[in-house]
């Protein structure tokens, strides 16, 4: 079972959630909160696999939250999904730097809903269909300059190649086209590159993509 928690300050949005994914065969919800603070409890005493947690909410905001979710070693295995509208959009690509794993808008359709829990368990997910990968271009512009560093040199040419294919929003089975191997051998190449550079997930992965240079705004024409 995919245990999830719910973390907003709006009771009928937390009520709605729960609806839905308790009627799944293979997802439990194991709690709620309403606010940052709570939910940092409630995680810590039931290390849910995912938490679906607002942006923004009373006391402790949903950004804060989640650096101290992923700055705890013994939440390394909590996958944070961040829950906003189009019109905080500005704050989505802070909050993947903040440590989450991707995120959601709040009117996205019920079964993609679905979907990404399960695929950000798996550590597969960085988007919403509703969410268009020009917009990661977008925030990784108002991101810092790329570092003069020697973060990739741990690489080889090949997994340089899958990251910067990552960093543009590729799915493993777009990756194994563009490259003519198995999606397979591209999630290999994924993984290998996040254990190299000690990436939490393939959201954290984007965000050295972008950070490191690698990537540059605008590639997506």
């Amino acid at each position: 079972m995919i245990r999830v928690l719910l973390a907003d300050d709006q009771l009928l949005v937390r009520a709605g959630f729960r609806a839905l994914l308790d009627a799944q065969p293979d997802i439990e919800v194991v709690g709620e909160a309403s606010d940052g603070e709570e939910a940092l409890v409630a995680i810590r005493d039931r290390r849910p696999d995912a938490v679906l947690m607002d942006i923004r909410m009373p006391v402790l905001d949903g950004l804060a939250a989640t650096r101290q979710i992923t700055e705890d070693p013994r939440l390394s295995a909590v996958k944070v999904v961040m829950l906003t509208t189009f019109e905080l959009d500005e704050y989505v690509f802070e909050a993947i730097r903040c440590g989450a794993s991707g995120f959601l808008v709040k009117d996205t359709e019920p079964e993609e809903l679905v979907r990404a829990v399960r695929a950000v368990v798996e550590g597969d997910a960085l988007l919403s269909p509703g969410v268009t990968r020009r917009l990661i271009a977008e925030f990784a512009a108002r991101s810092k300059e790329p570092a003069a560093n020697g973060t990739l040199a741990a690489l080889t040419e090949r997994e340089r190649e899958v990251m910067a294919l990552v960093g543009i929003g590729m799915s493993n089975e777009e990756i194994a086209r563009r490259l003519v191997v198995s999606p397979l051998t591209a999630k290999t190449h994924v993984s290998r590159t996040m254990v190299k550079l000690g990436a939490r997930d393939r959201a954290q992965l984007v965000v050295l993509a972008y950070e490191s240079g690698l990537v540059r705004p605008g590639w997506l024409g």
